[in-house]
């Protein structure tokens, strides 16, 4: 089965593999001077090593393109929707450029 969809005026195909999507409750974000790597992974209990599901790999632009659609997509679902509250380490916004690297891993990609 295949799906069309157009968000942006270009014909996609999804099939129904890659519908099904991955789940994830982790996120590790790793980039070298030429791309951003995410890495998503779900940590359950009893799971030792949980396995990363699926790898993103982004240019600079790219990465920064999907930093701005991804905060305007999280504003209008709070518009919509209510404020998502943060529980743990990350609940409160960076105060300085320095900080806001706390929770992403640099590194070569």
């Amino acid at each position: 089965m295949s799906e069309t969809s157009k968000p942006t005026g270009i014909d996609l195909q999804l099939d129904e593999a890659t519908a099904q999507g991955h789940y994830a409750n982790l996120a590790i974000i790793s980039h070298s001077p030429t791309e951003f790597v995410l890495d998503f992974a779900a940590v359950m209990p009893g799971v030792s090593k949980p396995r990363i599901k699926s790898r993103i790999v982004l240019g600079p632009e790219h990465a920064k393109r999907l930093l701005l659609s991804l905060q305007e997509n999280v504003t209008r679902y709070e518009s919509a929707v209510g404020r998502i509250d943060l529980h743990g380490p990350h609940s409160t916004p960076p105060q300085s450029e320095e900080a806001a690297t706390l929770g992403f891993l640099p590194g070569e990609a």
